[in-house]
Parts: C-alpha cells; structure tokens; sequence
C-alpha cells in the first residue's frame, strides 16, 4: 500500500488500476508535483484546479493548446483569449443553447439514439460501450453538421484516434503520427464541404457556423474545420465515457438506478453526480504567464500545469463522503451542473467552461431515457464487475449488459 512517502506515479500500473486512493495521497500530502516525464506540474485540490480554470489573474492560459491540440486540430477557439476569444465564441454558442439546440438538432439526437438501440434491444444483451455509447455523440455530431451517414466510420476512425493522442502521456511515436495524420486527413475531408456548404446553405450545423457573423467577423474555413474537429473529439470524448460511467456507477448501487428508472427527471442529477465522481476527463492542462503560489509551493512562469480534475474532484475539503456515488447528495446542485457556474470541475470553469455542455446534457437524457425504455431489468453480465481504463480520459472499456428484450 502506498504511503506519504510514495505516491506512485501517474504513468504506473498502480495508477491506472485504480487513481483515486493516488489523487488522495496527492491531495493530503503533496498537493503540488513537478512530474518530470510530462514535464508539468501536477495540481490536485480542488481550491487550486478551480482557481486555474476560472483564471480571474489571467496567469493560468491555454498557451499549452499551441503544442497540445494544434498538431491534431488546427488553431481552435480554446486557443484564443480577450477579444478574438469572446468573438469567435460568440460565433458558435448560440448553435448549443436554446431553440437551435431544440428545435434543430434534439430531433437528431433522439433519431441516432433510436437506430442504435433498434440494433439490440431484440436481443437481450449488449456491450453498451461498443454498440452505443462510442458510436452516439460521432454520430450525432456528423448529423448535426449534416455530413453523409455513410461517412461515419471514418468520423468514428478520426476520433479515436484523436482521444489516443490526447492520451499518449507516454509518448508513443506511433500513436503520435496516427493522431496528426487526422489534422490532414480531416482538412481534405472537410474544407470542400465547408465551401459548398457556403454556397448552399440548410439548416444544418455547417450551414449556422458558415452564416454566423459578430460585429462583422465571420469564421474563416480553417476556422470551421478547426471548430469540427474539435468537436469531434472533445464532444464524443465526454460523452462517450459520460453515459457508460453512468451506467457503470447506477449498476453499483441498484437503489439509485431502481430510483432513475422510477423517476426519469434524476437523470440530471446522475449525469451530475457521474461527472464528479468518474469524470470523463481526468486532466486539463494550462500555462502560467507569472510565476504563481498554490497550495504546496510555488509553480514558475511559463511551466505546464496539469490540473487534475479527477482529483479535486474527490476532494473531501469541497464534498461530504468525496468517493461515494450518491445522486441524492446536497453538495452538487444539478440545476447549474451543465453552466459556467458548475460545482465540479469536469466541463471547466471560466470562460473556457465547454461550449457543449449543454449539448452533452441533452445527448444523454436522451440516450439515458431511451435506454431504460428499451433494457427492462438491467443488470450487468454474469460474473462482470466495471472498471475503468484510460488516463488523459477515463472510463469503462467495456459494460456487457443483460436485459429483458423488448419487442416493437
């Protein structure tokens, strides 16, 4: 068992077993880490991971986007700051809030997650992670940018590709390359269809970014295409883990789900609760423009902070009983769990909270709601326990399910 004096490292088996009793360890005894294989700081409390998301002394940046997402992505909003960032978000928010998400894109959500159903719920069994939950938010996000249905297994080949870049803390040079060979692979995809589409506009997603005009800037192409991309990854990343991290933690404590199924408005607060306890994202990272005091010493200008949100996350300083799973808890409040002004840190804080937040919301009421419908007496398979894996991300790899089918 570890000890003060031995906080196994982020990279070891130890780690990704299991992080929470390392975040803990971290958290009451080196809250501050210089982790020379990433070349970072690593910071674990609560108090200081919202400070650095929420950045009211502009001395925690997103300067490490430059090396971190451009070589994947393009330039991208998270990138920006002052001015430009406040434009160009004011450009694509209004596409995921409201009665654009509503009304254009909700009819979407509920269609791909009906057909991906439709596939097993005749069957009595399903991994959820495999035959949903990776495959419905890329899906949805093509739909919504109204990109070809036939398209989706190379949008599905892009993402994951992408997460394991993101992921490769280890630097494996081939995950490296495969990674930034979507960067181009994505632009000749993209940047023909972004031209027509701008000649040809619908209702679509494409259509709303190419139209969208503040104070008379409009996004260039390799702005759209940038903007995609990142969506891509980062809007199926978290909700890929998102809802099969709720299933996982439900299946744990069969009151809770008995209780969701019973009454579908607790799905919020299961989303919610799900995001602190297992967030899909376990680190962020950010750049320091001064040199900066947090709780454990002192971090340079110019160094790469690692927050780690799954550990503040846990942090018993800002929760009661940290690592239990409890929807019912009266430390989150689920009403503003999906806005900038969130009790966990799992979208971010600030004004780089995730502009699909609330997209990510409305991807999984749906999913989830659909999902009870059609898996009546859900129960892991025989002799199957969850688990996590992943480190940049996290989440269940596999969730084998059994169930009553449910004919038409």
């Amino acid at each position: 068992m570890a000890t003060a004096q031995h906080i196994p490292d982020i990279l070891s088996p130890e780690f990704a077993a299991d992080p929470y009793p390392v975040y803990r360890l971290m958290r009451e005894h080196r809250p501050l880490i210089w982790h020379e294989p990433t070349r970072s700081y690593l910071v674990s409390r609560y108090e200081d991971v919202e400070r650095a998301f929420k950045d009211k002394e502009s001395v925690f940046t997103t300067d490490n986007y430059d090396w971190q997402l451009e070589p994947v992505h393009g330039k991208t909003i998270v990138q920006l700051s002052g001015r430009e960032h406040a434009v160009r978000r004011a450009l694509v928010a209004p596409a995921f809030r409201g009665s654009d998400l509503r009304d254009k894109f909700l009819p979407a959500i509920e269609r791909n997650s009906r057909e991906l159903i439709d596939a097993f719920r005749h069957k009595g069994e399903a991994d959820l992670v495999d035959s949903f939950a990776t495959r419905f938010p890329v899906n949805v996000i093509a739909d919504m940018l109204g990109l070809h249905k036939a398209d989706h297994a190379r949008f599905h080949g892009w993402y994951t590709a992408v997460v394991a870049y993101f992921g490769n803390l280890a630097g494996d040079p081939e995950v490296a390359a495969a990674g930034e060979r979507t960067r181009v692979e994505f632009a000749d995809y993209m940047i023909p269809i972004i031209r027509e589409r701008r000649e040809n506009l619908g209702d679509d997603l494409l259509s709303t970014l190419c139209a969208a005009e503040v104070d008379g800037m409009r996004m260039s192409d390799e702005d759209i295409k940038a903007f995609c991309s990142l969506l891509l990854a980062a809007g199926g990343e978290t909700t890929d883990k998102a809802i099969a991290g709720l299933f996982a933690n439900l299946l744990a404590d069969p009151d809770q789900l008995a209780a969701v199924g019973e009454d579908r408005s607790l799905i919020d607060r299961a989303f919610a609760e799900t995001l602190r306890f297992t967030p899909p994202v376990h680190m962020i990272m950010r750049q320091t423009s001064a040199e900066v005091t947090v709780s454990g010493g002192t971090i340079p200008a110019g160094a790469t902070v690692t927050c780690l949100i799954g550990a503040a996350n846990r942090d018993a300083e800002r929760y009661r009983d940290p690592d239990r799973f409890d929807i019912f808890r009266d430390d989150l409040d689920a009403t503003t769990a999906f806005s900038a002004a969130a009790g966990h840190l799992a979208f971010a804080l600030g004004r780089h909270f995730c502009v699909g937040a609330l997209l990510a919301r409305a991807e999984v009421e749906t999913g989830v709601n659909q999902l009870l419908d059609a898996m009546p007496d859900l129960r892991p398979a025989d002799g199957f326990v969850p688990h996590e894996d992943g480190l940049f991300t996290r989440g269940p790899k596999y969730l084998p399910l059994r169930f009553t089918p449910v004919a038409d």
